[in-house]
């Protein structure tokens, strides 16, 4: 099986991809390398991926309309994975034309390369922003979610309709997986667990948002790609129970689906900050600071259908996965 994972250089895109290799598929890798944040960081992930003799890396912009089309006229996909996207929902209020080129247009250019490439199956990262103002707990595929805040959770949303419709017009089997707070190893310096870690260990305040009220469903990196695995391996089939007078947004009439990926568990910001305080050795210096824009209070995923299809549901514990990044941590930047 040959597959493309795009986002290769990134968090969740790195370790798929690494796990893929492992699993004897033969994968190329693309990503821009943007200085979103650190790219040695991304450049380093790279290098634990070279060893593998069925690895290729391209470096590419998905928004490149000629550069995806050479790449699917001159590889083969059985299954495609696109992880590449402008991330951070703070920083669409900075710059939103980089969510747009990256997250929508990008996203054109990987469903058309799989309609004109004759893909098996489109396994595509949304994420758990586009619940929005939603408020019924846990978070449900089966809810509707018209109603973002953030321009980042729009772009996501836009992913879930346009693959919809690839699927609908064309075919072309696709799934979209709601990622819900992913943290580990390897992470991404402009999250939470990242930010608190390399502060408290510099003796520098850190800033806790919503006063410590918030609630986030955290989950690890590698339940993240177990679940991912498991889904790029199930093919989605049309509900034949679907109905138009009662529109479920979870399935369709068609091959295309939603699930959530998260740990199914409300942890407090505060006990967050605690557990990581416990790993460290060392108390936080706390600046509470309001609710951001963009931001939501509390997200919490209801995995029963990812559990149902593919008969798994993530469950490390916050304090072994908190445990793990800080131990990574610690040897990467010899803290």
């Amino acid at each position: 099986m040959k597959a493309l994972v795009t986002g290769a250089a990134g968090f969740i895109g790195f370790n798929l991809s690494r796990r893929l290799l492992q699993k004897g598929y033969d994968v190329v890798g693309v990503d821009n390398l943007n200085d979103y944040y650190d790219v040695q960081l991304k450049k380093d992930r790279l290098e634990q991926l070279k060893p593998f003799k069925n690895f290729i890396f391209i470096r590419l912009e998905i928004a490149d309309r000629k550069a995806m089309e050479k790449l699917f006229t001159e590889h083969h996909f059985d299954i495609v994975v696109n992880l590449a996207a402008q991330a951070g929902v703070r920083y669409s209020l900075e710059n939103p034309y980089a969510y747009v080129d990256s997250n929508v247009s990008g996203f054109v250019n990987i469903l058309e390369g799989c309609r004109h490439g004759k893909v098996s199956h489109l396994v595509y990262a949304s994420s758990s922003s586009v619940y929005g103002l939603n408020t019924r707990m846990p978070f449900s595929v089966h809810d509707n979610v018209d109603h973002p805040v953030s321009l980042y959770a729009a772009t996501k949303k836009s992913n879930e309709l346009m693959a919809h419709t690839y699927s609908y017009l064309y075919g072309l089997p696709t799934t979209g997986l709601r990622f819900f707070t992913v943290y580990g190893p390897w992470g991404r310096p402009d999250m939470a667990l990242f930010l608190f870690t390399k502060a408290i260990i510099e003796g520098k305040p850190i800033k806790v948002f919503n006063n410590g009220l918030m609630k986030r469903d955290f989950t690890y990196i590698d339940d993240i790609v177990e679940g991912v695995v498991r889904v790029m391996e199930l093919m989605p089939e049309p509900d034949s129970s679907w109905d138009g007078s009662d529109p479920d947004p979870g399935t369709s009439p068609v091959p295309y689906r939603l699930y959530n990926i998260g740990n199914n568990n409300c942890v407090q910001l505060m006990d967050f900050i605690k557990a990581i305080e416990t790993a460290l050795g060392k108390k936080a210096i706390k600046e509470f600071m309001p609710l951001q824009p963009g931001d939501v209070p509390e997200t919490y995923a209801d995995v029963e259908d990812l559990s149902r299809a593919v008969g798994f549901r993530p469950d490390t514990d916050i304090t072994d996965g908190i445990n793990n990044f800080i131990s990574w941590y610690r040897e990467y930047y010899k803290k």
